[in-house]
Formats: structure tokens, C-alpha cells, sequence
């Protein structure tokens, strides 16, 4: 019996390896790099406590956390909305319409950018829609707006799926069983499908907040009058060739972005959809 459970362990320990040497080479070990080279510079260590302890610094942190909670909060009211309807209801053009929501996947954050200057830059068609009916020209493409709304637009493929999925597992009992005791909708929505989607809630929610936060492409489009984290690195990096702060804070947007998924992994572990 030992010797068979020797072999199992040895047989699951040659199975581990690949993924344990792609882990530490493409993970642990560019990443311990990047701490020690956050070190490196005038601050030493310190340049970890700048984060917290320089206003320029602490001001793109908030606005980079403020941005992408409200990214994941829209993302997840719209996905939330749209996946529950469209795993219910089959109408005709109901592939594309879901083909159709999934395509940012496909696009680039840069393009992504563009796409919400055509919409609300300067020339774009919001623009000249309020000026077709004599209003005055919004223009906030370049604003907190713009980039929530480049961000809701590539966060919503990764979330609406989701949605979709726990939707089917929804048991529709418990759903009947809630109406039949006189429960309008509104108190089935909130008592039976929202705390049955609440896994894929946590799950989804952490994966677009973690994108949201380190998204660079579409910042750099469109941040320019403010200043979110990725573009202060960028600009750390290229213009001022302060690699060690750079590298500081990379580190700690990096070790940000791990904690949201780490706390959703056990937040959506703990609880268990009402599936039949």
C-alpha cells in the first residue's frame, strides 16, 4: 500500500513539473526581478512606501482604483442584465447579438481607445448628433468618462459569459416556489437570482476590476488629462528613466491586482449558486 502511494505521489509530482517550471520561469522569477529592481534606486526600499507617501503617486493610485470600481460596477449591472435576458429568452439573431458583445475580446485597448474618440472626441458622433439638433458638442472622450467607458466596453465580454453560464444553473423551482408565496418580482430578483449569481458576481467582478487596473492600451489613448497608474509608470520609464520607481510601482499595482483576485477566489469559494 505504501509503495503504490509512493509511485501516486512520484507520478503526481512529474505531472506538476511542467506547470511548476512554466511558473517559475515566466512568473516567480521576472517577478522577484522586478521587487529587487524596485529597490535599487536613490529610496531603496522606500520607493515601496512611495506609493502611499508621495501625493502624485497616491492621487493616480485612488483615481486608478476609483476608475476601475466603477468599470466593474457598471460592467456587472449591465452583463448582469443583458446575460440573465439573453439566457432566457431565444429570438431570432440571438447568436449574433451575443457574437456581437464578446467581440471586444478581439480588439486591442489602443483600438478600443479609438473607438470612444469616434464616439465622444471632438469629431465624433455624439458630438454631431447634439450639434444635428443645435445643441453644444459633448466632448468628454479624454475624461474619467471616456475612459470608463473604453473599459466597460472590453470588460463586458469577459463578464457577460459568466453571467450567462450561472444563469442556466439557476434552479427555476425556487424561483416558482417564490411567486407562488406571493413574492413579486422584484423580491425574486433580489431573494433568488441575485444570491444565486452571486459567485459568478465575485469571480467576474474581480477579473474585470483587475484589468481595469493595470489596462494601459486604452489609457494611453485617452488619459491625457488624467493620470491613472500604468500611465505614471509609462511616464517613469520613457521620460524620466527612473526604472527603479518604475519598477516600484509596477510591483505594487501588480500585487494589487493578485489581492482583488485572491479575496474574490475566496469570497466565490465559499458560497454555492442555486443550481438544480
Amino acid at each position: 500500500m505504501s509503495h503504490s502511494l509512493a509511485i501516486s505521489r512520484r507520478q503526481s509530482a512529474l505531472l506538476l513539473l511542467p506547470a511548476a517550471l512554466f511558473f517559475t520561469a515566466f512568473f516567480l522569477l521576472p517577478m522577484l526581478r522586478l521587487f529587487f529592481i524596485g529597490a535599487s534606486g536613490q529610496l531603496g526600499w522606500s520607493a515601496y512606501l512611495a506609493i502611499v507617501t508621495d501625493a502624485n503617486y497616491f492621487r493616480a493610485l485612488w483615481t486608478t482604483l476609483a476608475v476601475a470600481a466603477v468599470t466593474t460596477l457598471l460592467t456587472l449591472v449591465i452583463s448582469a442584465i443583458s446575460g440573465v435576458f439573453l439566457q432566457r429568452h431565444a429570438f431570432p439573431g440571438r447568436a449574433l447579438l451575443v457574437s456581437a458583445l464578446t467581440l471586444p475580446l478581439a480588439f486591442p485597448g489602443v483600438v478600443v481607445g479609438f473607438m470612444v474618440i469616434m464616439l465622444a472626441g471632438r469629431q465624433g458622433l455624439i458630438g454631431e448628433v447634439f450639434a444635428l439638433f443645435g445643441g453644444e458638442r459633448p466632448v468628454f472622450a479624454y475624461s474619467l468618462a471616456g475612459l470608463c467607458m473604453g473599459y466597460v466596453y472590453f470588460s463586458i465580454p469577459r463578464t457577460i459569459l459568466t453571467i450567462m453560464a450561472a444563469a442556466e444553473k439557476l434552479d427555476p423551482r425556487l424561483e416558482e416556489a417564490a411567486r407562488s408565496l406571493g413574492g413579486s418580482p422584484w423580491h425574486v430578483v433580489r431573494d433568488v437570482i441575485l444570491p444565486g449569481l452571486r459567485p459568478a458576481f465575485v469571480s467576474s467582478g474581480a477579473i474585470c476590476f483587475a484589468t481595469a487596473v493595470g489596462a494601459f492600451g486604452t489609457a494611453f489613448t485617452l488619459a491625457t488629462r488624467i493620470e491613472v497608474l500604468p500611465m505614471v509608470i509609462y511616464t517613469e520609464f520613457t521620460l524620466s528613466a527612473n526604472i527603479a520607481m518604475a519598477a516600484a510601482l509596477s510591483f505594487s499595482l501588480g500585487a494589487i491586482a493578485w489581492l482583488a483576485l485572491a479575496l474574490a477566489r475566496s469570497a466565490a469559494g465559499s458560497t454555492v449558486a442555486a443550481a438544480g
